[in-house]
């Protein structure tokens, strides 16, 4: 399933992940790779490949469950409520508390990320906030 997305860790809140979700700006794509359910019948592990174009600023959000991302290529800063901000590139990864209200400025290249999300089972991936 191809969907549009408002960042790595989207505003998405698909259908396959439980809800409707806000509207994505133009630009950003995502695809969910796989859903499985677990690792207990409290959660679903979703693992999500996400493109977000250079300079788009991804607005604060928080996930129902831990995101672990990959940067596949390009990078940006990792805004995460409390922590001080990460320059992440090719190669880097983050994981990011549940509920952690955190943000991504994509830099000069495109960008795309692999997330799994571990969520709250019939949770959105990501709520604005």
């Amino acid at each position: 399933m191809t969907c549009r997305l408002l960042s790595c860790c989207p505003y998405c809140a698909t259908a396959d992940a439980g809800g409707a979700g806000a509207a994505p700006p133009p630009g950003l794509r995502y695809e969910i790779l796989a859903r499985i359910d677990g690792p207990t019948e409290a959660f679903d592990t979703f693992i999500v490949a996400a493109e977000a174009p250079a300079g788009f600023d991804v607005p604060r959000h928080i996930h129902p469950g831990i995101e672990s991302a990959y940067i596949v290529t390009g990078g940006g800063l990792l805004q995460v409520d409390g922590e001080a901000s990460r320059a992440l590139k090719a190669g880097d990864v983050a994981q990011i508390a549940a509920r952690r209200p955190h943000s991504f400025r994509i830099g000069a290249e495109p960008t795309r990320i692999v997330s799994t999300y571990i969520l709250e089972k019939g949770q959105p991936i990501a709520i604005p906030v």
